[in-house]
């Protein structure tokens, strides 16, 4: 049976000048400075001079925790900073692409706080990754249990993202980790997004029998979350533009290294929306409404894709590379990545800014 979803190829306003079929999250086509900057939606600048955050998680409204890639975690309280560190059996290894990546905060009602990490260490030369349960003692947060080891890794395409979904399953974006054929073999943690329970354990309904595979064929999926009826969506950074943004089903196969863009191959998905030619380099996405928000590095904006009208349109740029975005109580928020080394970083750089929603 061939599995197809429509596709919409959106040609962007941007312009990209480089193509590098390596690693989309190189390109960073112009100066930030010289993008139109919509300060109408703006409600407020939080915190600056981060150091490459990488997800945002958000305690009662007005407590903020951010991953950053270096190995540190950032809290932010009444406009002040403070660097958490991190005490974990394996070090974090920082190296272009990888690090401390996604951070996903259990209940943040619950004292002492407890979350969900994804890092990259390093095992006999070579770069892997996993995840792992944290538990904040003071201005520390100490590695209580191992859910997951031996997720290939490298410099590039390492996923990252940790959420939980609407299931309350625990959900990892794993990256090809530059080997593309990693991506089809489902015997691989690698080009996946792939699901557990929060105690590790693999739930009984995988679509695999004792796989923690959830969908397959990826090649950097950087971005998921949820519509109010509970289906599943993905960013995926492409190769030579083809980025993408996915509607993800249980053991869905979404083409890696096979196919991309427009094409077509039996029992493979394709994208609701891919940029061609150009590159986004999408990463963090959130959902509000029929409308899904994507932080792009390379595009250098948070860009809004409506599932209704099967369109796009800039939210906002201006502020260099977007690397994530959160909504809470109809606010948008966004860290940017301009001191990840591919972005040309202002003083203020890197940036938590809250935007207003206009639904």
């Amino acid at each position: 049976m061939k599995l197809l979803i429509p596709v919409l190829s959106i040609l962007m306003l941007f312009s990209c000048t480089d193509n590098d079929s390596t690693s989309p999250d190189d390109k960073t086509p112009s100066d930030p400075s010289s993008q139109p900057v919509n300060q109408s939606r703006v409600v407020e600048t939080l915190a600056t001079q981060l150091d490459v955050p990488w997800q945002i998680n958000i305690v009662e409204d007005t407590v903020y925790y951010l991953s950053g890639r270096p190995g540190e975690i950032i809290k932010i309280q009444d406009a002040a900073k403070e660097s958490q560190t991190v005490d974990l059996t394996k070090g974090v290894v920082s190296e272009t692409e990888s690090g401390l990546l996604g951070f996903h905060i259990i209940d943040g009602s619950q004292e002492p706080l407890e979350a969900y990490l994804y890092h990259t260490y390093e095992d006999r030369g070579r770069l892997l990754n996993r995840v792992v349960k944290v538990k904040q003692e003071g201005s520390t947060w100490k590695e209580t249990d191992i859910l997951m080891e031996g997720i290939p890794g490298g410099p590039i395409h390492n996923g990252g993202r940790l959420a939980v979904g609407p299931d309350e399953n625990l959900y990892i974006t794993t990256g090809d980790a530059g080997e593309s054929g990693l991506a089809q073999d489902r015997s691989s943690l690698a080009g996946k997004i792939l699901r557990l329970n929060l105690d590790g354990s693999i739930p009984d309904d995988n679509p695999f029998a004792g796989s923690p595979v959830y969908s397959y064929g990826h090649r950097n999926p950087q971005g998921i979350d949820w519509t109010e009826d509970g289906k599943m969506y993905s960013s995926e950074h492409g190769s030579t533009g083809h980025d993408e943004i996915n509607e993800i089903v249980s053991g869905g196969n979404y083409g890696w290294p096979v196919i991309q863009g427009d094409e077509e191959q039996e029992g493979m998905i394709e994208p609701l929306f891919h940029s061609g030619e150009d590159t986004w380099a999408p990463s963090g996405i959130a959902i509000s409404g029929s409308k899904i928000y994507a932080a792009f590095l390379a595009g250098q904006q948070i860009r809004e894709f409506d599932l209704d009208e099967k369109k796009s349109q800039t939210f906002t740029a201006g502020y260099g590379r977007m690397r994530d975005v959160e909504i809470v109580n109809g606010s948008l928020y966004a860290i940017t990545n301009n001191r990840d080394g591919r972005g040309n970083p202002t003083p203020e750089d890197d940036r938590l800014l809250k935007f207003q929603l206009k639904e």
